[in-house]
C-alpha cells in the first residue's frame, strides 16, 4: 500500500532531473510511509525521457509516464493523477522552484485533517516586476469573476487526499485548471507559506502566451460572468446610441450647432460598435470552443509508455 505519491510533470528538464531526484529522495527517505515518484514526460524533445528511464532502473520507487506528444502542464498533471496510487498525492514542478524540503509540512497538515494543503508563495525569486504584478493582479481578478474563492498566490504545488484526487479524476472536462478545480471540490483546505526559489537550471517553460492561456482557462472554466460582461457591453452600446439620438433630435428641433459633427462622429461610432461586437464575439467564441472540445469526446491525453505501475487506471 503506497502512502504518498509525488507527481512531477516534465518537459525538457534534462538539466534539472538528477538534482530534483536527489533532493526529493533525501526527503522521502525520512517519510513515514511508502512513497512513489510519478514522473510524467510531456513529450520532451531533449534527454528527459532517457533520464527518467535511468532513474527507474536505479530506483523502483520511480514510475514514469511518457505522453505521446506535448499536451501541456495541466494535462500532464491530470495523467499523473490518474496513475497515482497513494493515499496522499503531492504535485510539484521539476525545476525545483517548488522546494521538496516543504513536503513534511504539507504532510503534517494532511495528518491533522486537511484534505487539500496548498503551498502559498510569499515571494518569487528572480522574477521580473512585470510578471509579479501580472500574477498579483490575475489572482485578484479571478476571485472577482468566480463564485468559489481561489486561494491567492498559489500554484499547483499542493497535497491532496485520495478522496479529492478520486473526485478530480471523475471530472471529464478537457480544459483543466487544477488549482481552481481543487477549490471547487471543497473539503477542509489550508495553506503552507513559502518563499519560491528560482529555477535550478534551464529556461522558463511558462511563457507569457502560455500563462495568458492558463488564465483564460481558469476564468472560463470556473465562471459565466464573462458572458454577462458581453451583455453589459451591449446595453452600454445601446445607451450610447440612445443618448446620441436624443442629442441629434435636440440639435434638429432647436437648430443648435452640433458639438459633434461629420465624419468624426460616424467614425467613432463605427469603431465603438465594432469593438463591442468583436469583444462579445470573442467571449462567446471562448465558451463555444470549449463546448466543441467537450462534445468530440476525445481522450484528454494519449500515453506512449507507462512504466513501474502495478495497475493502470
Amino acid at each position: 500500500m503506497i502512502t504518498y505519491s509525488i507527481i512531477i510533470p516534465v518537459y525538457n528538464e534534462e538539466d534539472n532531473l538528477r538534482e530534483m531526484y536527489r533532493r526529493v529522495v533525501q526527503v522521502i527517505d525520512q517519510l513515514d510511509g511508502p512513497t512513489e515518484l510519478v514522473l510524467v514526460d510531456d513529450g520532451s524533445k531533449d534527454r528527459s525521457l532517457a533520464i527518467l528511464e535511468a532513474l527507474h532502473q536505479s530506483d523502483s520507487r520511480v514510475h514514469y509516464l511518457s505522453l505521446a506528444r506535448n499536451f501541456g502542464h495541466q494535462i500532464a498533471v491530470t495523467a499523473g493523477l490518474q496513475y497515482a496510487q497513494g493515499e496522499a498525492v503531492i504535485i510539484m514542478d521539476a525545476d525545483l522552484q517548488d522546494p521538496p524540503e516543504l513536503l513534511p509540512q504539507l504532510i503534517e497538515q494532511w495528518r491533522s485533517g486537511y484534505h487539500v494543503v496548498y503551498a502559498q508563495r510569499l515571494s518569487r525569486a528572480q522574477e521580473s516586476w512585470l510578471k509579479k504584478l501580472m500574477a498579483y493582479g490575475f489572482y485578484r481578478i479571478l476571485n472577482q469573476f468566480t463564485e468559489i474563492p481561489i486561494p491567492t498566490d498559489t500554484g499547483d504545488f499542493c497535497l491532496m487526499s485520495r478522496q479529492v484526487v478520486d473526485i478530480l479524476n471523475s471530472m471529464p472536462e478537457k480544459h483543466r485548471y487544477i488549482r481552481g478545480l481543487r477549490a471547487w471540490i471543497g473539503f477542509p483546505q489550508t495553506a503552507v507559506r513559502f518563499n519560491r526559489d528560482p529555477r535550478f537550471a534551464g529556461e522558463v517553460k511558462y511563457t507569457f502566451r502560455k500563462s495568458l492561456n492558463l488564465a483564460i482557462d481558469g476564468i472560463i472554466s470556473l465562471s459565466r460572468k464573462p458572458l454577462k460582461i458581453a451583455t453589459y457591453l451591449g446595453l452600454m452600446a445601446a445607451l450610447v446610441a440612445i443618448v446620441m439620438i436624443i442629442l441629434v433630435l435636440f440639435w434638429r428641433i432647436y437648430d443648435a450647432p452640433p458639438q459633434l459633427i461629420g465624419y468624426t462622429l460616424i467614425t467613432i461610432a463605427v469603431f465603438f460598435l465594432g469593438a463591442v461586437q468583436l469583444i462579445c464575439l470573442g467571449i462567446l467564441g471562448e465558451y463555444i470552443g470549449r463546448i466543441y472540445d467537450e462534445v468530440k469526446q476525445r481522450p484528454i491525453f494519449t500515453i506512449k509508455k507507462a512504466v513501474g505501475f502495478g495497475k493502470n487506471p
